[in-house]
């Protein structure tokens, strides 16, 4: 594996994350989504740095069955409560091609929010479909497959405190 962004790095843009969507949400009624599983050490930290009171929730979707893609996503978890004229932001790990995070955003915009943005500690933006919106990118990448700060790979590394690149041979660890 090769480290990509030291932990330090990821701290330090998550409080900068956390300083704007602060100041943007500032006199709104925050929900802050987390999107499981990838997102939840992004969305804990990112909560953590947000200095206006917020409320905290999760959900997650899966195009998976039997261990394999059907292509068709399906909530795995929904929200605890509604959402409606309430501001909520989305909490991803990654913006990959943005096709579970444009389910999510139909799904929960559903619910009537007042106003309804994203955070993705990554954005893969040049493969990414350019009509969904991410409005606090962390880091903008290139199409690589990237572990660790909860990011997996078969469910292994998320524990990692840093993010790395994932190499050929690192997947048969």
């Amino acid at each position: 594996m090769k480290p990509l962004y030291s932990e330090e790095r990821i701290h330090q843009r998550v409080d900068e994350l956390a300083r704007e969507i602060s100041r943007d949400f500032l006199s709104k009624d925050l929900v802050v989504i987390g999107i499981l599983n990838g997102g939840f050490i992004f969305t804990a930290d990112l909560c953590r740095s947000i200095a206006i009171p917020h409320e905290v929730d999760f959900m997650a979707a899966s195009s998976y069955g039997d261990g394999t893609t059907s292509g068709d996503l399906k909530i795995t978890k929904e929200l605890k409560h509604s959402v409606k004229n309430k501001s909520v932001l989305l909490v991803e790990d990654i913006v990959d091609t943005g096709q579970t995070l444009e389910y999510l955003l139909e799904e929960v915009g559903k619910q009537n929010p007042k106003d309804l943005k994203v955070a993705a500690l990554f954005w893969k933006k040049s493969k990414a479909n350019p009509h969904i919106p991410v409005h606090y990118p962390g880091f903008i990448i290139e199409d690589e497959f990237l572990v660790g700060y909860g990011l997996d790979y078969k469910g292994r590394y998320r524990n990692l405190p840093y993010v790395a690149k994932l190499e050929g041979t690192d997947s048969t660890l």
